[in-house]
């Protein structure tokens, strides 16, 4: 090691640190400002005092002003001094206020908290066996998982990823019987039912809590062509015309063992339908952007729970085509392809 140092190359490293850091404080405010409703109060207003904001969101009015001016700070809402109000655009709105926008980023947001939730016990995985099982998270990280996938399956599953498949959506409009595996609490399965009402959907996931959470929300939809249970990735049954796994296989222990038992499932002409985080084909080029959140999720979320299972394969999230593709091949099936892809996913076709 060279005994010169660059002290501008510290003050540089030491900068881009701070933006990190002042970046996972407005992250935590941003977190605390969606449990109070903040958001919620001063979309659609012109402005609002710090107290007027208060009485609205029955909070503490000097805690109010402190949080308000943070988020001004980082143009998270805007500040008038002449008016001493507060308001948020409503571009922001999409963003932080309104859940079933295509912006819509909140469950990133809560989902990083139950990162910091869980320090102490990916910690232990990190000094020991690698797995912490998905159940043994904190439970902000499932309502967080299911509202970060919301812009997805509300604005693209339908719209786009469907029609992309092999026989597009008259294959599965009527009369089809659909598996959704890994449906956690269940928004992928019901989007799915309320598009196709003359079709049966099936949410599958072993975490109990989240098919009761999906059972909650389709009674409370009245959706009745959808159903839950509570079984594995190996476990399920079926005679299934179309099998899903969407952002869960590379969660998932044995994945060539789950996608060799989804293919006994398939009814003739059934095809298997994959969703993944999007991901380049080599690590170099995920490295940076959006790359950089999906490493950390996984780091804290899907590698320990792939290694907390049988096998414990850890693909990762950012597994991309090549790992995906492997794993299919593996299992035997003739023919995997990409059909569709967003900023955000890949979707994959496989045929047996």
């Amino acid at each position: 090691m060279s005994d010169e140092i660059d002290m501008q190359g510290v003050e540089a490293y030491a900068g881009a640190l701070f933006g990190h850091a002042v970046g996972a404080v407005t992250i935590a405010c941003s977190e605390m400002a969606r449990r109070l409703g903040f958001y919620e109060h001063l979309s659609g207003s012109p402005g609002m005092t710090s107290d007027e904001l208060a009485s609205a969101a029955e909070t503490h009015p000097r805690l109010t002003r402190e949080l308000l001016d943070q988020q001004a700070s980082v143009q998270m809402v805007t500040y008038d001094a002449d008016k001493d109000t507060y308001a948020l655009s409503p571009e922001g709105a999409m963003v932080v206020a309104n859940k079933h926008s295509p912006a819509w980023m909140m469950g990133a947001v809560q989902a990083i908290g139950a990162m910091f939730m869980g320090h102490d016990q990916v910690e232990a995985a990190f000094r020991g066996d690698g797995g912490v099982a998905w159940g043994d998270q904190h439970p902000c990280l499932f309502e967080g998982t299911a509202e970060f996938f919301r812009p997805c399956y509300e604005h693209s599953l339908i719209q786009s990823f469907i029609p992309s498949l092999a026989g597009g959506i008259d294959r599965i409009a009527s009369g089809a019987v659909v598996a959704d595996v890994g449906c956690g609490g269940g928004l992928s399965t019901l989007v799915l039912a309320e598009a196709y009402p003359d079709s049966t959907f099936v949410g599958i996931d072993f975490h109990e809590p989240s098919i009761e959470m999906a059972r909650s929300e389709a009674e409370k939809r009245g959706i009745t062509n959808a159903r839950f249970e509570v079984a594995s990735g190996t476990t399920f049954e079926g005679s299934y015309d179309l099998v899903c796994f969407y952002d869960c296989m590379h969660d998932m222990g044995d994945p060539v063992g789950i996608a060799s038992h989804a293919k006994t499932q398939l009814a003739d002409g059934g095809s298997v339908m994959l969703i993944e985080p999007f991901a380049f084909d080599t690590r170099v080029e995920n490295h940076g952007g959006l790359g950089a959140a999906f490493y950390g999720f996984s780091s804290f979320f899907c590698t320990p729970c792939s290694l907390s299972q049988e096998v414990g394969r850890g693909l990762g999230a950012q597994a991309g085509e090549p790992g995906m593709r492997l794993v299919f091949e593996e299992a035997g099936y003739g023919d995997f392809k990409r059909v569709a892809e967003s900023a955000t996913n890949i979707v994959y076709e496989a045929f047996a």
